[in-house]
């Protein structure tokens, strides 16, 4: 199958990066590129002319979905916000923004599940967590405000999963109220606790 008039070698590319995003989610690691390829409309030559091979595939799809992640969330810091916390914040609006939509929440996890049957997948999983712990501890929040807040972000973006999809009125001030967190250093001290206390 010739490549489809008018398409440029990116957004081949990224027909490539969509199609294998749906097929692996439904057939998993057993998916072949023929059925990528045919998926995204491209000749299995089209296709090994952008991946050599199945692996170089899965690396570029995953390392594509944490990038475009990282850049929706860069996208999403204020400029005008100057105060600590500022890269905090827009990873809270970003994760919490796609919430409602249980569906897509569905897929990403299934496609993340497949990708993971990956080793080499779960070694960049690994690399981008750490390079958002690093990125978040240098954002200027006391580490227990930033622990609560993001494991706060991240379990109420997981909960589609489940059927349990945060009511929209809910979630919007479950958002305020991390961002608040991020913001109000008097509610900071209420929030430590002491580690003896267990």
């Amino acid at each position: 199958m010739a490549r489809k008039a008018g398409r440029t070698p990116e957004e081949t590319r990224r027909a490539l990066l969509n199609a294998a995003s749906a097929v692996i989610r439904t057939r998993g690691i057993s998916a072949s590129l023929d059925e990528i390829a045919r998926a995204a409309g491209v000749s299995k030559g089209g296709l090994l002319y952008h991946f050599a091979t199945k692996d170089d595939l899965v690396r570029a799809l995953a390392e594509d979905l944490m990038e475009s992640f990282r850049a929706d969330v860069v996208a999403a810091v204020d400029p005008a916000d100057q105060a600590p916390g500022r890269l905090t914040r827009a990873y809270i609006r970003v994760s919490l923004a796609g919430q409602h939509d249980e569906t897509a929440v569905r897929e990403s996890v299934a496609l993340v599940t497949q990708l993971h049957n990956w080793p080499e997948i779960v070694d960049l999983a690994r690399a981008d967590a750490r390079r958002w712990t690093e990125d978040l501890r240098a954002d200027g929040l006391p580490d227990h405000v930033l622990s609560l807040v993001i494991a706060a972000a991240d379990g109420a973006s997981a909960t589609p999963l489940w059927g349990g999809a945060i009511p929209e009125g809910a979630a919007h001030l479950l958002e305020r109220q991390l961002l608040r967190l991020t913001r109000d250093q008097r509610l900071w001290q209420h929030l430590e606790l002491d580690p003896a206390a267990g």
